[in-house]
């Protein structure tokens, strides 16, 4: 049988290995903020070529530091920066050729050092050597740079507070200066438990705790109001949208990263899944 993610390797991983390589003249590359999906994400054509077509808009990056919501630890930490870092299958109940997949990136212990270098002097970044990947930062990636050539570090989330996010994000800006795409990666809104059968299933439309919660998401990044974004509690269809909230604050990271946080950003992904918004974004 052939899955969708083998069809769309036949034409996306010889385009993936002729992309071209990020230059100085390039200037930064941006930072992102994306939806992550599941595992399923892997079996959606369209999701495929939305993230595969985003990444070959722009340049080859030199690394890949993304921050997901699967994992909030603190104190700041990085994941196994050796060769063929390893894959954490942290989800239940899906085919097991989920739990057979791999994405064995180069050696990452360069991109490691970068990164630990620009925390304050106070903060002592630890690298857990044998914590690899999460499904946040592989299943996504796979998508938009399926060879698995680029270097990887996984930062963890160590808090939910959208202004130390900021600063977090601020401090990892340098990294664009050096070909290095940030990336926040979650799901604009993840009701799980409010879901419906039918909205696993494709059946139904969007909830409207989700409709509502990307409307106003959607508008207040469209004027760059950052104070309403780190005020979501208060957003239409909250707490549905996010009962727990670790995967729309690594958008305050990405926020952060931006040149200025409060210029409107690019969207670049719309659309649901399973009743959830795709919403992702692009910021310079």
């Amino acid at each position: 049988m052939t899955f969708p993610y083998d069809r769309f390797l036949v034409s996306a991983a010889p385009a993936s290995r002729a992309q071209r390589a990020w230059s100085p003249d390039d200037g930064p590359m941006p930072a992102l903020y994306l939806g992550h999906g599941a595992p399923p994400l892997l079996d959606d054509e369209q999701w495929l070529t939305q993230l595969f077509t985003w990444a070959q808009s722009l340049p080859k990056p030199t690394g890949i530091l993304i921050i997901s919501a699967h994992w909030e630890h603190a104190p700041l930490s990085i994941s196994a920066t050796a060769p063929n870092t390893p894959l954490v299958y942290d989800f239940w109940g899906f085919e097991q050729r989920f739990y057979e997949m791999t994405y064995p990136t180069p050696d990452a212990s360069a991109l490691g050092r970068t990164v630990t270098a620009l925390m304050p002097d106070t903060v002592d970044v630890h690298e857990h050597r044998t914590r690899g990947l999460d499904h946040g930062a592989w299943v996504p990636l796979k998508a938009m740079y399926p060879l698995g050539d680029v270097p990887v570090v996984q930062l963890s989330l160590p808090t939910q507070d959208p202004r130390q996010l900021i600063e977090l994000g601020r401090r990892l800006r340098p990294l664009r200066e050096e070909g290095v795409l940030v990336i926040g990666s979650g799901f604009l809104t993840h009701g799980l438990p409010f879901l419906r059968r039918e909205h696993w299933l494709g059946l139904a439309p969007a909830p409207g705790w989700s409709v509502d919660f990307d409307a106003w998401a959607a508008d207040a990044l469209a004027r760059g109001d950052v104070e309403t974004l780190a005020d979501y509690r208060k957003a239409p269809g909250m707490p549905y949208a996010h009962p727990t909230v670790e995967h729309y604050t690594p958008l305050f990271v990405t926020l952060g990263a931006a040149d200025d946080p409060e210029a409107p950003p690019t969207t670049t992904i719309e659309g649901w899944f399973m009743g959830l918004s795709k919403r992702s974004i692009q910021v310079a």
